[in-house]
């Protein structure tokens, strides 16, 4: 339950970022958030404004994001549905339908997988335990999938996956990230990475498995993109604890091509934890 007599909805989305201009609205540009309060809208005969668990850059995709959007009472109550379909559903239904007239070629691209109501304290964003993002990397042609490669980084030099790992692990933890992210006007740049890690598979492709608390604008392509210095051995390991000690932005912060960029999760703790969640969230953002 929102507050003001509203009913909190959560819904879980994924979608392809390629053709959007990130999450958040912008004016004159096709956006996620757009798109699905357009959607919403056009439901709801009313202007509408979601919440997001994370908002993603111009052409990060996501598997697993989390929005929530209050509606009244009698918004919840009265969605049409048939007998064998309760609201959540009915919702989830009739929103995959505006959805898909509102983008029209681009259909498919979001998609709404479930619907229903939040737990009492749920905040999609601040009640969130942490958001977990993977990046596809294929270094040297020989590995260059076409099939795969609007979400595939097709780097041409080779990476040691050894040194990546050594030099990620020292950023671990409770840290101010000011090097790696783009700050926002009174906003906080420290967060908890909570792994930070290059995996290669059996294809020989790298997957980087990135975990935090939260995280600061371009704060993940930037720690991938130095990563890969390293891994090229243009720089060291111990570099990328030097450049977080350094609190700054130079020459040398580069950020990761956007496109094999995935949110993967979102974790949220247990129902009767989610308020108090949100509050510690908040007081530390403040």
């Amino acid at each position: 339950m929102g507050g003001g007599g509203f009913l909190r909805v959560r819904l879980d989305l994924s979608y392809d970022g390629g053709p959007f201009s990130g999450w958040a609205l912008q004016p004159g540009l096709l956006t996620v958030q757009g798109a699905l309060e357009e959607a919403l809208a056009l439901l709801l005969q009313r202007p509408v404004r979601v919440t997001v668990a994370g908002r993603t850059d111009a052409g990060v995709h996501a598997r697993g994001q989390v929005v929530h959007v209050d509606l009244t009472d009698d918004e919840w109550l009265s969605l049409p549905r048939g007998h064998e379909l309760d609201p959540g559903v009915a919702l989830l239904r009739r929103l995959r339908g505006a959805l898909s007239r509102i983008l029209g070629d681009l259909t498919g691209a979001v998609e709404v997988h479930d619907a229903g109501l939040a737990p009492e304290g749920f905040d999609a964003r601040f009640s969130a335990l942490w958001r977990r993002y993977s990046y596809r990397i294929a270094d040297g042609p020989e590995r260059w999938d076409p099939v795969l490669r609007g979400i595939t980084l097709w780097h041409k030099a080779p990476l040691d996956v050894a040194l990546m790992n050594e030099g990620a692990v020292a950023l671990l933890g409770l840290q101010d990230f000011r090097s790696y992210c783009k700050p926002r006007e009174g906003a906080t740049t420290i967060r908890e990475l909570q792994k930070f890690s290059f995996d290669r598979g059996a294809d020989g492709v790298i997957v980087a498995t990135v975990q935090a608390d939260a995280f600061c604008h371009n704060m993940v392509r930037s720690l991938v993109g130095s990563a890969l210095r390293v891994g090229e051995g243009l720089e060291t390991p111990g570099w990328l604890h030097s450049r977080l000690l350094e609190r700054r932005r130079d020459a040398k912060s580069v950020l990761a091509a956007p496109h094999p960029l995935v949110l993967e999760e979102v974790a949220y703790p247990s129902d009767s934890e989610l308020l108090a969640r949100a509050e510690l969230t908040r007081a530390r953002r403040e």
